[in-house]
């Protein structure tokens, strides 16, 4: 189904991928991606409203471990409702924060991977100088040692610095 895909991204790509150290290639792959991802997320998901949600967790939260501290059940009943409103909006929030931005980007993170895999599957794209712990854990099946980590792994690294920063540049909740 998807090969009609992979082979105009091959006939694109194909010498790039052919002529350039997988290291670049996988880079400048988490940079792009880990960009429009973030970009998605910005545009699509009502920043204001997380930044609101966070504010009144954080608050609750204080309140609740003052009234905690305090054994001041009555103040403990009332908080338990503002949880129950608190909870109604993290809801609403986490559908909106979720399903939107996932509509748009798992198709091409899908398509991605699945292209990726063709070219970079047992492929070395970093050497580390020490055992990376959880490498063992997803190289199980794999021929890539401890210190090893393929496409997945650097694209992973590469997407998370990229949307970090991206995302304090943005002012992001």
């Amino acid at each position: 189904m998807l090969e009609p895909i992979y082979a105009v991204l091959d006939k694109v790509f194909g010498p790039l991928l052919v002529s350039t150290h997988p290291l670049w290639v996988v880079t400048i792959s988490g940079i792009l991606l880990g960009a429009f991802f973030t970009l998605v997320n910005y545009f699509l998901v009502d920043q204001e409203k997380m930044k609101r949600l966070q504010k009144l967790s954080k608050e609750f939260q204080k309140e609740w471990n003052e009234a905690k501290k305090s054994g001041d059940e009555k103040k403990l009943r009332k908080l338990q409702q503002k949880q129950m409103e608190l909870l109604k909006l993290q809801n609403e929030v986490m559908k909106d924060t979720f399903f939107k931005p996932m509509l748009v980007t798992m198709p091409i993170f899908w398509i991605f991977f699945g292209w990726m895999r063709r070219w970079y599957t047992e492929v070395v794209v970093v050497k580390l100088p020490f055992n990376f712990f959880l490498a063992d854990f997803f190289h199980k099946s794999s021929a890539l040692h401890a210190n090893e980590l393929g496409y997945i792994g650097w694209y992973i690294l590469t997407s998370m610095v990229v949307g970090q920063v991206l995302r304090k540049l943005l002012d992001m909740a």
